[in-house]
């Protein structure tokens, strides 16, 4: 079997991912392989994501998450996934991204199923993706798009698991910290890559990340800047960067209203001073 990362990779990479492996093999266990691939190619189409993230203006990309390493419990009460995915909806966000990770986010993929069958928007599912099993059982549940993380992938399995998501219809969304990793996954055939501005290993943030990747990306491909955007400041600063996109977690998560939140991101994302490609 293709190994899903290097050798001298980091503790923590290793450990998060021999973790994710362990889960995967208990689900497995219950549901085989054969089961999920067949169920996930029975599923209803997926939507349209790309035409969603090339809309006018800079999207939105919200997140829905429960937890975090770095900010903790997320701060919105609510009452069901269903009402934040509908308050998103509402205030303009062109795409819902849903947190599934256990082990460090409290995610699952029973919050992105209920979310996705609240609102008509694309679900991008948001978790560590390193065996085939999760990429039929992501699709099982509603995503429409699916991450692959460049940095905890060897070559040969990252454009393998590329291909298997995209024979499915899903939008794969590469995410790459360093111009070595983006070269990678343009290699690997990535149409949409997401610069993620925080570090896997330590959890520390890189304001610079977008703005020293991006403009080296060619032309047609989509573009989202990934972690730090806070402000429509930041949004605008990543969309004069290139960004066709941004995903925004804890500016939407830790307010007091979702809906204003999101509503006030996607406006300055949709303001005429706003760059865009289009």
């Amino acid at each position: 079997m293709l190994a899903p990362h290097t050798a001298d990779a980091p503790d923590k990479v290793n450990t998060v991912v021999a973790s994710v492996l362990r889960d995967v093999a208990k689900r497995e266990s219950v549901v085989s392989f054969q089961d999920i691939k067949a169920r996930s190619r029975a599923m209803a189409p997926t939507r349209d994501a790309k035409a969603a993230l090339l809309r006018h203006g800079c999207g939105v990309v919200a997140e829905i998450k429960r937890n975090s390493p770095v900010f903790g419990p997320t701060a919105a009460t609510y009452q069901s996934i269903e009402e934040v995915a509908h308050a998103i909806e509402q205030g303009g966000a062109h795409l819902i991204a849903c947190q599934t990770e256990r082990l460090r986010f409290d995610g699952s993929l029973a919050d992105m199923a209920a979310a996705r069958e609240a609102v008509e928007l694309p679900m991008v599912c948001r978790d560590v993706i390193v065996d085939p099993y999760q990429i039929h059982e992501a699709r099982c549940y509603g995503a429409d798009v699916l991450p692959l993380q460049v940095e905890i992938l060897e070559q040969a399995r990252l454009t393998a698991l590329l291909d298997r998501a995209e024979s499915l219809g899903m939008v794969v969304m590469a995410e790459v910290r360093t111009p070595e990793e983006a070269d990678r996954a343009l290699q690997a055939g990535a149409s949409v890559i997401a610069v993620n501005s925080w570090s896997f290993e330590t959890n520390s943030l890189n304001r610079d990340a977008f703005a020293e990747i991006a403009p080296g990306l060619p032309s047609e491909v989509i573009k989202i800047s990934l972690g730090g955007v806070a402000t429509a400041k930041d949004l605008m600063a990543a969309a004069a960067c290139g960004a066709d996109a941004v995903l925004a977690a804890e500016a939407i998560m830790n307010g007091g209203d979702i809906l204003a939140a999101t509503r006030k991101l996607a406006a300055a994302g949709q303001h005429p001073a706003c760059p865009s490609r289009r």
